[in-house]
């Protein structure tokens, strides 16, 4: 989703909880990461593999000049063949260790078996982060969650993920380039197209 497309999308969002929700999740991911070096590990269900927030944050991570946003994304299954980057299994999450965050993406309830695995990494230091439907048990594991519980009004997880991966970028402090960076200037001329008239009165 581009700067205009998320621009548009906080503006109807707007008067809503979600937008401001966003940034401090991105807030609490960018702390965690960033000092850490990156260590970013992304994890979904065995149902749901959360690719398109893997995407979203390796072009943050470009654009925004902070390289710690882009994540290893942990898969449930590994099939022979498949390219390094689509090769690690949930067996890296016995690795993580304090200076890692564990980032989990739950639409559906995770599963005992990813519940260990996460409670394990958070015992051995690692910092949670959880983006679910409302799960209790993995939200009382993670030190950070952001919930968008089925039925809701507004939008649903996906939605929540493409916010949160602007917001993990935009939130940091510029890299000043010139004049400023084109990113940002997209953001401010997207702002004022969707911006209501004037009044005349």
């Amino acid at each position: 989703m581009d700067a205009v497309r998320v621009a548009l999308l906080r503006e109807v969002l707007a008067g809503t909880q979600w937008p401001g929700a966003a940034r401090r999740f991105a807030g609490s991911l960018r702390r965690a990461v960033v000092p850490a070096g990156g260590n970013l590990l992304l994890v979904g269900t065995e149902r749901y593999e959360p690719w398109h927030l893997a995407a979203h944050l390796v072009d943050e991570a470009a654009w925004s000049g902070l390289p710690e946003l882009a994540p290893t994304l942990v898969r449930h299954r590994v099939r022979a063949g498949e390219p390094p980057h689509l090769s690690v299994g949930l067996s890296r999450l016995e690795a993580a260790r304090r200076g890692h965050t564990v980032l989990v993406v739950a639409p559906q309830e995770p599963g005992a078996r990813l519940l260990e695995r996460v409670h394990d990494a958070r015992r051995a230091g690692a910092t949670v982060l959880s983006l679910d439907g409302g799960d209790g048990d993995l939200g009382a594991l993670a030190h950070e969650a952001l919930s968008v519980a089925r039925g809701t009004a507004e939008l649903d997880l996906d939605t929540v993920q493409h916010l949160v991966s602007a917001a993990a970028g935009e939130n940091s402090l510029p890299v000043r380039r010139g004049p400023g960076r084109f990113r940002d200037r997209l953001a401010r001329l997207a702002d004022q197209l969707t911006a209501p008239p004037p009044s005349r009165w």
